[in-house]
């Protein structure tokens, strides 16, 4: 599967939760964020905004709110479970960049 596959399949799973799970869609509230995903070759982008996530394209944003730096074989390798994403971090294959805050809250929803 492509890497634009699986980011599809993530952004359906994270907006099906949202209208599935009452507690999940009040713990997202109204957080309103821009998302660039920047894969070296390949360039994505998304919207945070009334608890969905949309507008996924190809391109990046204009200031983001939040950044994260990769490449597609370490997104590739997250997805289908060969590397887990604390290593991938460690590791400094999958940088994050935006406020502690917006990472924090960000990262307990995936």
């Amino acid at each position: 599967m492509a890497v634009k596959d699986h980011l599809l399949d993530a952004i359906k799973q994270f907006n099906d939760k949202i209208e599935k799970d009452a507690e999940f869609r009040k713990e997202v509230g109204d957080m309103q964020k821009k998302v660039n995903i920047d894969l070296g070759t390949e360039h994505y982008s998304l919207l945070l905004k009334d608890g969905m996530m949309s507008h996924f394209d190809e391109g990046l944003l204009e200031a983001p709110d939040i950044q994260i730096l990769s490449d597609p074989q370490t997104v590739e390798d997250l997805f289908t479970g060969k590397m887990k994403p604390m290593k991938a971090w460690a590791l400094r294959k999958v940088v994050i960049k935006g406020s502690l805050e917006d990472v924090m809250k960000l990262r307990k929803f995936f």
